[in-house]
């Protein structure tokens, strides 16, 4: 029996870094470990054989996003959070990806990190793939002591958040003092930002969530925790150029990949306006449930709002409601054409609220309820004359506009 394939891993080590040094002398390739999410453990040093791929992670201490999209893609990544087995993975030259080979570390059955090894100037044989399986073994304590700290980090860092967002914390030297206990940088603005899933978050989705998080390079998240089906984050806006512009972006990529990578469907978005005040958390939090409960209750009005400050006036209709209901006010027009609908059969009030919702183009609304646009001018003829509505008062379309949103906010 080939004396390579004893076990030249059962040794001590100090460092994740020593080991990677130690696999990468035995199998005479550059070798990097990282943890489950992507994020550099350790890398060889003694070699100065690389490719693209590995310098960006090595100097980012992460792989790079467009990295693990590719390895989506192509099915790396899943494969190896199903086997225990090394896995070939092919050259990409397109993102800088000479040929390696991977393998998942596991702790029973959950993934804690992986191993890559860069064939440069050969290849991997079937006595390296039993080394490198030995290898995964031997550094899964060495990444559990890892977690285990990173887990109670997590633990007082959502205790935080919980204070932020129920506003525990009262002063900004109390917060600050918080942040930096946590060894966080307050962000100098930020937003809150809530996910809203379909059912309550199982310990498994969460997984999928945490590494869809922590491996999303596109804005910063300074915090984050579940409350059953929610999933809430503090994102930073400094240094966003566009900020809601970038966060209307990624709210739509976590969305898409969570369908994409795992099938979770039907996820809702909603985040506050920015704010530079961390005792304001609680507000923010406050804006972006607002956001979501206007969402369920206007879904094809607010489908592409995802942002409280771009609501308009949905962020006031309770106000608006409230100051109806006092006066006991009837809107006129309205009563004569929901009168008018209810004797004749017809839809005039649709047609009315969709004209209005198309800021009165006439071709978008006609091709929004199905009709000609004739068809459209002879309706618009038939609520001017009934309702007595007058298109070129800007007023009367605005309370109009209005009262038509609260008939529909009461109904739900």
């Amino acid at each position: 029996m080939n004396t390579r394939l004893h076990d030249p891993f059962k040794t001590a080590f100090d460092s994740l870094d020593e080991f990677a040094d130690l696999i990468s002398q035995v199998l005479m390739c550059p070798i990097t470990i990282e943890d489950a999410n992507h994020r550099l453990l350790a890398y060889s040093t003694h070699d100065e054989r690389t490719d693209p791929a590995r310098i960006s992670t090595i100097i980012g201490r992460r792989v790079p996003e467009k990295v693990i999209n590719q390895l989506w893609k192509e099915g790396t990544i899943p494969a190896l959070l199903k086997t225990q087995d090394p896995i070939r993975v092919k050259n990409m030259n397109d993102i800088g990806l000479n040929h390696r080979v991977a393998i998942s570390i596991w702790k029973q059955d959950e993934v804690i990190g992986f191993i890559w090894a860069i064939e440069i100037d050969k290849l991997l044989t079937e006595e390296d793939f039993i080394l490198l399986k030995k290898a995964a073994d031997a550094a899964k304590n060495k990444l559990l002591q890892l977690q285990t700290r990173k887990n109670k980090k997590e633990e007082r860092s959502q205790e935080l958040f919980w204070k932020l967002l129920t506003g525990h914390l009262k002063t900004t030297e109390e917060i600050v003092d918080h942040f930096h206990s946590l060894q966080i940088t307050p962000p100098a603005s930020f937003a809150v930002l809530v996910f809203q899933f379909q059912e309550n978050i199982s310990n498994k989705v969460e997984q999928s969530i945490s590494y869809l998080l922590k491996t999303n390079q596109r804005i910063k998240i300074t915090l984050y925790t579940i409350d059953c089906n929610q999933l809430i984050l503090l994102v930073s806006a400094t240094n966003l150029e566009s900020p809601f512009n970038d966060l209307d972006q990624f709210a739509k990529y976590f969305v898409l990949q969570m369908r994409e990578r795992y099938g979770i469907k039907g996820i809702k978005p909603g985040y506050s306006s920015i704010f530079e005040d961390h005792q304001k958390t609680n507000k923010a939090y406050k804006e972006s449930l607002s956001v979501l409960s206007i969402k369920e209750k206007f879904p094809l009005d607010t489908k592409d709002i995802f942002n409280y400050q771009k609501l308009g006036i949905y962020q006031i209709l309770d106000m608006i409601l409230e100051k109806r209901q006092t006066d006991a006010y009837e809107n006129y027009s309205l009563k004569r054409l929901h009168e008018y609908d209810e004797k004749h059969n017809s839809n005039l009030i649709e047609t009315l609220e969709v004209f209005l919702n198309k800021d009165n183009n006439i071709n978008d609304a006609a091709k929004e309820l199905n009709v000609h646009a004739n068809t459209l001018n002879y309706r618009l003829k038939r609520i001017t004359e009934i309702g007595e509505v007058n298109f070129k008062d800007p007023n009367q379309k605005m309370v109009l506009y209005l009262d038509l949103k609260l008939e529909k906010y009461q109904r739900i």
